[in-house]
């Protein structure tokens, strides 16, 4: 698709392997560094992101009319500069837990607007054939990062220090704008009637469009609560494994990276099982595949039984996430209008964002007032019934003549 994908793809990867190393790090140095217990760490994994989604609103606006490209060097290198703080601190004896929280903000709001951006971008690199092909790409990039880091940062936290991740993590963000700005070509300027694009009604466009949509609506609202179910469960987990249960490091990201293998699997089969399936039977079966296997978390034990189990729980839903994910991102992108394009995966990145966020902080003040497993078990419960907001096949079908002459 082109040396300018190539760079993006390859800036992608950098970072995403970064992050890979640094999975779960806020929450494990909260853990083994503060000694923070159930509500701390799932406070740190929903205050912070929820204070980073409220930042990013008056972002998507400014990201829409603005070139794409600095922007995402621009977002790359505040999460750079944001994680480098944490290694200092740490190396002074000055890390607190309200410094976790506000890197963990300022790296959410960076994030949204990155993702926002670069989503943009994409659409505009790559033609609407190459579309579904794209993400895939960066799908599968994105599961074998987490499948290669958690067991080399594990590893490295052992040998290093608890830090050593994040370190790691910064250095790729700084890797990650390089290589976005070898990207040649000129990039056009995106055009405006109003005079005052950045105008308090615009921050509320993406969610205009999204709710207004009767495909996009169901998938919106369908994602947002099993996004924010499952990743709920990640630092009850974190709790259950390394505090109660007593696995070292490498154990509880070996739990979380060996399934991740299954992420290759499923991005690799999106565009084949599309063309054979259909893609409103992606949105139905797969989706309803990704909400019935996060209740067999409430049934980890001690020792390898519980190790397996983890890993296989979170194939499965891995499997079934990565089929379903690049599909939802190529039919978000081809019914959003070019003009729309930043402000809607803005408004759809702050909404699952909150909902995470939110979630989270019940499910760890469930887990503080009872226990991790009695949190994770109500997850599971509630996952289950996501699949009846799924969109019904004259939704997801609806408009697509329409759309296609207005992008002409």
């Amino acid at each position: 698709m082109g040396r300018q994908f190539g760079w993006l793809w390859a800036s992608y990867a950098v970072s995403a392997y970064g992050s890979g190393l640094g999975f779960g790090a806020l929450p494990l140095i909260a853990v083994l560094v503060l000694h923070a217990g159930p509500a701390e760490v799932s406070a740190l994994s929903a205050v912070g992101p929820a204070v980073g989604a409220l930042i990013a609103v008056p972002l998507a606006p400014w990201v829409e009319f603005r070139r794409k490209r600095p922007v995402m060097i621009m977002m790359d290198l505040a999460r750079f500069a944001a994680m480098a703080t944490i290694p200092v601190a740490y190396a002074f004896g000055w890390l607190s837990f309200v410094q976790l929280l506000v890197v963990s903000a300022v790296v959410a709001a960076a994030k949204i607007a990155f993702n926002a951006a670069s989503g943009a971008y994409l659409k505009a690199l790559v033609g609407p054939d190459d579309l579904l092909v794209a993400n895939a790409r960066f799908e599968s990039t994105n599961w074998s990062s987490i499948a290669v880091g958690p067991p080399l940062g594990g590893a490295a936290i052992g040998l290093f220090g608890p830090v050593t991740t994040m370190v790691a993590d910064a250095i790729s963000y700084l890797l990650s704008a390089l290589g976005i700005t070898a990207i040649r070509g000129q990039e056009e300027a995106p055009r405006t009637t109003d005079k005052s694009p950045v105008r308090a009604g615009a921050l509320l466009d993406g969610w205009r469009h999204i709710m207004g949509h009767p495909g996009l609506r169901p998938l919106y609202l369908n994602q947002m609560v099993v996004a924010g179910l499952i990743m709920a469960t990640e630092p009850l987990l974190a709790v259950l494994l390394l505090r109660q249960f007593g696995f070292p490091p490498w154990q509880y990201a070996l739990a979380f990276a060996a399934p991740c293998l299954g992420g290759l699997i499923g991005s690799r089969l999106a565009r084949r099982v599309v063309a054979r399936f259909g893609r409103h039977w992606v949105f139905r079966t797969v989706g309803t595949l990704r909400a019935v296997w996060l209740i067999g978390l409430a049934f980890v034990r001690p020792g390898v039984v519980g190790l397996v189990t983890v890993i296989a729980v979170e194939l499965a839903i891995i499997i079934n996430m990565s089929l379903y994910s690049p599909v939802l991102a190529t039919y978000r992108l081809e019914h959003t209008p070019k003009h729309l394009v930043a402000r809607t995966l803005s408004a759809w990145s702050i909404g699952q964002q909150a909902s995470i966020a939110v979630l989270t902080a019940l499910a760890g003040l469930l887990a503080d007032v009872t226990s991790p497993r009695t949190a994770l078990t109500v997850a599971g419960l509630l996952i289950l019934t996501t699949p009846l907001l799924l969109p019904r096949q004259d939704q997801t079908s609806q408009h697509e003549p329409e759309l296609s002459r207005s992008h002409s």
